[in-house]
């Protein structure tokens, strides 16, 4: 009987001795997310200024308001005296101002500072540059408008004249066209300032038909003008 105790104590002191030291079951790592982190951007903030806006009173009885620094430009609007004008930019001197046209909403043109008074300080508005003058007009005409002669009597002359007028000072450069086929080398006009000035030409007509002629302006601004004239003869 103690041999059977002896020899069960012995078995429960080996099955003891190997659990001890066992490791304890850890859990598995959970698994590390490769996607990487979502960055909020940082706001970027744009400065803008705000454009400078002068008050100009017209302290003249009447003044013109023109296409461009100068007298040199044509007049687009009168604006009487104590009129209160806004102005947005000046020319390099400060002797000009760039105001809205009380004549035409949404519209602008040049004033002298000789015959305005600002409020505030002149040097605080952006220079803006002359603008470039264009042609506004061409009144183009013929002379004689019609022709009817005798089979036997051409050639015939005809005169063409054209009024050219611009809004400031330009060089202009303009071109004959006939329609025989012909066409003029390329003229060219001085403009000094705002104003008309007339192209003249002539042309001899051979033979009887429907003619056209084209004034063609080519600088500053490209325009077409066209009139038509008639040739006729009886045998």
């Amino acid at each position: 009987m103690n041999r059977l105790t002896l020899l069960a104590g012995l078995i429960s002191i080996l099955i003891v001795g190997c659990n001890f030291g066992a490791s304890t079951p850890q859990p598995a790592p959970e698994p590390v997310s490769t996607t990487p982190p979502t960055l909020t951007p940082i706001p970027t903030f744009t400065f803008t200024p705000t454009p400078v806006v002068l008050s100009i009173q017209v302290t003249a009885e009447l003044i013109n308001c023109r296409s461009g620094p100068g007298t040199i430009f044509d007049t687009v609007t009168e604006v009487q005296q104590g009129r209160t004008l806004r102005a947005t930019a000046r020319n390099d001197s400060a002797t000009w101002f760039y105001v809205n046209d009380p004549g035409n909403p949404g519209g602008f043109c040049w004033v002298s500072a000789d015959v305005t008074q600002v409020d505030g300080e002149a040097s605080l508005l952006p220079v803006m540059q002359p603008p470039v003058a264009v042609v506004t007009n061409v009144d183009l005409r013929v002379e004689p408008n019609r022709i009817d002669v005798n089979c036997s009597q051409f050639p015939q002359t005809v005169f063409f004249e054209a009024l050219v007028t611009t809004n400031g000072p330009t060089l202009l450069t303009w071109k004959w066209e006939i329609s025989n086929g012909a066409v003029s080398d390329v003229g060219t006009l001085i403009f000094e300032s705002a104003g008309t000035q007339a192209i003249n030409e002539f042309y001899q007509i051979n033979s009887a038909n429907d003619y056209w002629v084209k004034l063609h302006v080519l600088t500053p601004n490209e325009v077409t003008e066209q009139v038509s004239f008639r040739v006729s003869c009886t045998p």
